[in-house]
């Protein structure tokens, strides 16, 4: 028997059918609500108690935007400094604890997150360097990071590696080198470096200081081949003329990071740097890498795909 709707419910019907074809790779102009959340989705109970958000959080991050940052990158690699640049991309969006991937509808389980993409370029002599790292960090800051994954490309090969947040931290890793290959592991719940990024955005008043266990960045643990684990670690906070500095310090690893960022809200980072031993043998030394910001905007860059949006790319210095 033919089912016939009432005008209302169709036209609602084809509405939503036309919001989930709209993707950001097909062509023309995706709507906003696609990626940045405009409204704080309902979630389910969740495990910790939420800690609130402050109407300006609300207002900045779920205006139905992502907000960018390009950084000019010093990166430290073989025992030698490489010119690059760095992006940082924070957006919010509706996230499935279950399935641990971005939500495409509304669902009472999802759980709203601010997710950052990191990525850097640069060059190591004649062939090129590609990392992106991503991690969804839920907004009313009431447990670890959900996710975090790492992707590095370069013309000896790619890897992968990803935590997921479930009772225990899940590692995952895929990579071309022998002696890591495909690992697959469980690690006790600790502070992720990864999280810190984050976690500061949303209560910087609240980031872990003084003695502690830490599992480092995915980044460095790849590209400095050391064993996935947590390490001890030391962190403090200082602020001076408006800039809060972050400082993360591994003994063990004689490695230290700095995580420059505005004192007052957004709390968007102007700059950091890590110290550590780059290359390896004989030939690695102490170096820092540095990233110092060029240009932040808020904008809905998954809309801005054609060519005539190439020029945004000069905007942001890149």
């Amino acid at each position: 028997m033919k089912k016939i709707y009432p005008y209302g419910s169709l036209s609602l019907f084809l509405t939503f059918s036309l919001l989930i074809l709209l993707s950001c790779g097909e062509k023309g102009k995706a709507p906003e609500s696609e990626m940045a959340m405009n409204s704080t989705a309902k979630e389910a109970t969740p495990k910790y108690p939420k800690k609130p958000l402050s109407e300006d959080f609300k207002a900045y991050w779920y205006a139905g935007d992502a907000e960018i940052a390009s950084y000019k990158l010093e990166q430290a690699r073989y025992g030698e400094m490489r010119d690059g640049h760095a992006v940082l991309i924070y957006v919010t969006e509706p996230f499935l604890p279950e399935k641990q991937v971005k939500s495409d509808q509304s669902n009472p389980d999802n759980v709203s997150v601010l997710k950052l993409n990191t990525t850097k370029k640069f060059l190591t002599g004649i062939y090129p360097y590609s990392i992106m790292g991503s991690t969804f960090y839920p907004v009313h800051d009431n447990q670890h990071a959900i996710k975090t994954s790492l992707s590095v490309q370069e013309w000896c090969g790619h890897v992968y590696s990803q935590i997921n947040n479930r009772d225990q931290f899940e590692f995952t890793s895929h990579s071309y080198f022998e002696g890591e290959a495909d690992q697959n592991f469980e690690l006790d719940k600790q502070v992720l470096e990864n999280e810190i990024w984050t976690k500061l955005r949303i209560h910087p008043e609240d980031l872990p200081t003084g003695n502690l266990n830490v599992i480092p960045a995915l980044e460095y643990l790849r590209l400095a081949h050391k064993e996935v684990k947590a390490y001890e670690a030391t962190a403090s906070v200082s602020s001076e003329n408006g800039i809060t500095t972050y400082t993360l310090t591994y003994p063990d690893l004689e490695r230290s990071l700095k995580l420059n960022f505005t004192t007052e809200f957004p709390y968007s980072i102007e700059s950091w740097s890590e110290e550590f031993k780059s290359g390896f043998g004989q030939n690695a030394k102490t170096l820092t890498t540095k990233a110092t910001k060029i240009k932040l905007m808020k904008t809905a860059y998954w809309g801005q795909h054609d060519n005539d949006d190439l020029v945004l790319r000069d905007s942001l210095g890149l």
